[in-house]
Formats: structure tokens, C-alpha cells, sequence
């Protein structure tokens, strides 16, 4: 295995995510503050987002994992009904649209989705030693 790929940190199993289903949650520790943040497929890609919306600091799920509208189609903050593209996460509608959520570099391999430590973002301490 190589170096990079050991920097890398499992989040969650690839199984664990069917197609704009539930999202995992997880926190990420950045800049020496915790972040929820959460990662679901959608359309045969995998997306991770810091779990805060654009508009408010608030996460965006009511029920935990729960983070697509009822058709499936786009994210959503179940407070203010903003409406995120998943693949991107730009804010197309709602209160803060033009908005964008915080992406999170992840990879997709061997049957796990991995956080890529880039950018001073690593797995919460917690979250890393209970894998």
C-alpha cells in the first residue's frame, strides 16, 4: 500500500450507501474544530459535504442520514427547504440559493469510501480509532 493511500481513512463501507439513499454520517476535524459531515451516492457517484447548510449553521438532515427530498432528486435542508445539487452541492433553490455546501475529498475504492486528507481535514479522533 502507499503512502498516500494510507493517509487516507475509511468512513464507511461502499455497501452501506445505496443509490440516493440514506447518507453516513461522520465528523471531520478541521482547522482545529469538529464538523458534522455526512457522504451519499447518487447517480453512481459518491459525494461528501460538511453537514451545515448554506444559509444557516445548521445541519441539514432532521432524521440522521436523511438528506434527500421525497423525489430523490436533490438534497435538502428539512428547516428552510433549500435544495442542493448532490453531485456538486450548489444551492439551486431555497434561501440561500446561488450557495454552495463544503465539499470533502473522498475516494471510492476496494469497497470503502475513504476520506482523502487533504486540506487539514482528517476523520475526528473518535471516529478514526472506533474503525
Amino acid at each position: 500500500m502507499a503512502a498516500r493511500e494510507r493517509a487516507d481513512e475509511r468512513i464507511c463501507l461502499s455497501r452501506d450507501l445505496a443509490p440516493e439513499g440514506p447518507g453516513h454520517r461522520f465528523t471531520v476535524e478541521r482547522d482545529g474544530a469538529r464538523w458534522p459531515a455526512f457522504v451519499v451516492r447518487y447517480r453512481g457517484g459518491v459525494y461528501a459535504y460538511i453537514n451545515r447548510c448554506a444559509h444557516q449553521n445548521l445541519e441539514l438532515d432532521w432524521v440522521a442520514g436523511d438528506f434527500f427530498d421525497n423525489a430523490r432528486r436533490y438534497l435538502i435542508c428539512a428547516t428552510h427547504g433549500a435544495l442542493y445539487e448532490p453531485a456538486t452541492g450548489a444551492c439551486v433553490a431555497g434561501p440561500c440559493k446561488g450557495g454552495q455546501l463544503l465539499p470533502l475529498a473522498i475516494i471510492e475504492v476496494a469497497g470503502e469510501i475513504r476520506l482523502r486528507r487533504s486540506g487539514g481535514v482528517r476523520l475526528s479522533r473518535n471516529e478514526a480509532t472506533q474503525q
